[in-house]
């Protein structure tokens, strides 16, 4: 409880209600910018290749009392200008995909937008995190276009497949419930549940593969249709 009037307290302190609204107005606009970029670049695969990578897209603003949090947390006062400078997920994009082929495919697609700056990049799927948690994580900067200004405004990209969404949805329920101190046993069993989502992807992954090559045997005639 003591936290929570803590962070309320600290809400309260901003003096500049107005910064604190064109913040948020900027992380809202970057949010569309990066969302009609990303549904653009799903609907020429589809038409290109016949095949959507993005199974669907999801956005949000981190909530002021997140913000704060975090900030506590890394020991920085808390301001607009440490909000912006040290807070990079405050606007964030999640894009789910059926196999991890497309997390690498999409990752590739965005880097290649000559519009957007990849700030950094943050591979948790070849390094997975001590709690088995997975995802490509990527922070971009798109410049915003006002009036009388341009202003580059920092997202993160969470890219990762619908197990690992769903892995990652549980473990955060679970662990949010322990406040973060989950007994042993919950976080050893965690990990063994991560363990079978890899396994669950590389065996889709493969079978997808498999298909696609018995597809192109069928049209390229090696394998009769009634055969296949």
């Amino acid at each position: 409880m003591r936290e929570e009037q803590q962070v309320e307290a600290a809400l309260k302190s901003y003096e500049d209600v107005d910064s604190w609204k064109t913040v948020i107005f900027l992380y809202n606009a970057a949010l569309k910018e990066v969302g009609t970029k990303l549904e653009i670049l799903n609907d020429e695969f589809q038409h290109v290749h016949k095949y959507n990578p993005i199974e669907h897209i999801k956005t949000r603003i981190k909530t002021p009392e997140s913000i704060v949090k975090k900030l506590k947390r890394y020991g920085y006062e808390t301001s607009i200008e440490n909000m912006v400078r040290y807070v990079n997920d405050i606007a964030g994009v999640r894009l789910i995909c059926s196999f991890t082929s497309d997390i690498y495919r999409l990752a590739e697609m965005i880097g290649n937008q000559s519009d957007l700056k990849v700030l950094s990049i943050k591979d948790y799927i070849k390094n997975p995190k001590e709690s088995g948690y997975k995802s490509y994580h990527m922070l971009v900067s798109v410049p915003i276009f006002l009036s009388d200004s341009v202003v580059d405004t920092k997202v993160e990209i969470q890219i990762r497949t619908i197990a690992m969404d769903f892995w990652a949805s549980l473990e955060h329920k679970i662990y949010y419930k322990f406040e973060g101190n989950a007994p042993e046993y919950i976080s050893r069993d965690l990990r063994e549940c991560a363990k079978m989502v890899s396994e669950l992807d590389e065996k889709m992954l493969t079978l997808n593969e498999a298909i696609q090559e018995c597809i192109m045997q069928q049209e390229s005639g090696m394998i009769p249709a009634e055969h296949a």
